[in-house]
């Protein structure tokens, strides 16, 4: 049996992770790569990086590929663009990534440390009315809340 951080970490060497300040710079500069935020909708619509894509990982490999109801035409048509995935810490885009690349997504990269590593950068993150969201609340958000029935036996 292996281990949510197990798997993670035995997929890093074969996927491109990029820091939030490398993704500001290219956002800076124009050359804005596709924003794809795997996260739940309502990890989305709380807060997001403006202009990104959501499509939940549960939903990923079909959102990829014509005739689903998933689809998502521009995901479909990103194969040979540069895409950015998105999650909360940079676990679950390392997973994303992969699956992407095996589906033939020649340029896909994990945002490593996710969303909380964007706002310990500071860099603006907006609501699901395109309200900049408060340092502070952001902070709060990617607080980690754990009830005891989550926490491994000891």
């Amino acid at each position: 049996m292996k281990t949510f951080a197990q798997l993670v970490n035995e997929q890093l060497d074969a996927v491109q992770e990029v820091f939030p300040w490398d993704v500001e710079e290219r956002l800076d500069k124009g050359e804005a790569p596709m924003l794809l935020d795997i996260r739940e909708e309502s990890e989305f619509s709380a807060m997001s990086i403006a202009g990104s894509l959501n499509v939940p990982r549960g939903i990923l490999e079909s959102a990829c590929e014509y005739d689903y109801e998933e689809t998502v035409r521009e995901l479909v048509e990103a194969r040979d663009r540069e895409v950015v995935i998105i999650c909360r810490s940079g676990n679950r885009s390392v997973l994303a990534a992969v699956t992407m690349q095996i589906m033939g997504y020649n340029k896909v990269a994990s945002l490593k440390t996710g969303l909380r590593g964007w706002n310990d950068y500071e860099l603006e993150l907006v609501d699901a009315a395109g309200i900049t969201v408060n340092i502070d609340q952001a902070d709060e958000y990617f607080t980690t809340h754990l009830r005891p029935d989550q926490l491994s036996p000891r």
